[in-house]
């Protein structure tokens, strides 16, 4: 359709940008490999592994800046939307006035997350982590893109249900919602997967620096070594 030539063509362009964007940051993670300081000269009770456990920044670093990148390219795609649907909902015709209107509608939504989330990441800035805490905050962040990947496939079911029923009944209204959902909630899949790609290399180096932790027993008590 007609109406959905420049908002396809932007959300390619940002794709492009999000994945450039993407491969800068591994690229950097890749000259400056992730390091892990001395947990324990000899050993100390297990009370206070939780404090000794800590790896270095460069893991918390590196989500903060991608979800810094991710959270500015969602408000990006939500600014180009509200602007360009208000404006184009005012000179389209037949389901596409509908189609621009609820584009604009949904990234009203999608600007405020984004809002939100860049004021919280500014809490991220000075936070030091300790190795549970970290491991806890990526699960936990993948656990969220995974979830939000199977809200975005439930948009585009909603979509196709829209548009099928809008073309049959002969609703403009209905078929304009429909393609608006298919265009969001596409564009919304790809922008979650990829993020869930990036953020799950540094979960799988969390996991191998617990595969690499040793437990072990002195006249002093317990103690974790990781081997250098």
């Amino acid at each position: 359709m007609k109406q959905l030539t420049i908002l396809s063509t932007v959300f390619l362009s940002i794709l492009m940008a999000f994945n450039t964007a993407a491969a800068q940051s591994q690229e950097l993670n890749e000259t400056k490999p992730y390091q892990t300081q001395p947990l324990i000269q000899d050993s100390l009770p297990l009370s206070q592994l939780d404090s000794l456990i800590l790896i270095n920044d460069s893991i918390a670093a590196d989500r903060y800046n991608k979800n810094k990148s991710n959270m500015t390219i969602l408000a990006a795609w939500a600014g180009v939307n509200i602007i360009q649907g208000s404006i184009s909902a005012t000179n389209a015709t037949g389901s596409g006035v509908h189609f621009f209107k609820m584009n604009a509608y949904w990234n009203i939504a999608n600007l405020g997350i984004a809002s939100w989330g860049l004021i919280q990441l500014r809490k991220e800035l000075t936070r030091k982590y300790t190795y549970p805490q970290n491991q806890l905050a990526q699960q936990k962040l993948e656990k969220i893109l995974l979830l939000n990947s199977g809200l975005d496939l439930a948009y585009i079911a909603t979509g196709f249900l829209l548009k099928e029923n809008g073309d049959r009944l002969n609703n403009l209204k209905t078929t304009g919602y429909g393609n608006s959902l298919l265009l969001q909630g596409a564009f919304l899949l790809v922008f979650d997967l990829v993020q869930y790609g990036n953020h799950r290399r540094n979960g799988k180096i969390l996991e191998g620096q617990l595969s690499k932790l040793q437990i072990h027993a002195s006249g002093n008590g317990i103690g974790l070594r990781l081997p250098l």
